[in-house]
């Protein structure tokens, strides 16, 4: 799984569990829906880390807490050089 697939991912299982829809979390951060869907769907090749930010910081999340989760563990991404 890509990076951004690992975020994806990681966004909709706490969406999920919040009971939080992507259109709601597009009002909360004010990011442009298209992004948002870009970002959602996995149609980004370059994670922006600002926009990342901006979506955690949203979720009311540190940075550390978000990324603590198995998808990010580096045997289940796929990391280009």
């Amino acid at each position: 799984m890509t990076l951004n697939e690992a975020f994806s991912k990681r966004v909709r299982e706490i969406l999920d569990e919040r009971k939080i829809t992507v259109y709601r979390l597009t009002q909360m951060t004010g990011i442009h829906p298209t992004t948002m869907d870009y970002i959602m769907n996995c149609r980004t090749k370059h994670s922006n880390f600002k926009t990342m930010a901006i979506i955690i910081r949203e979720l009311g999340m540190s940075i550390t807490e978000f990324f603590d989760s198995p998808v990010f563990n580096f045997e289940n991404l796929e990391i280009d050089d």
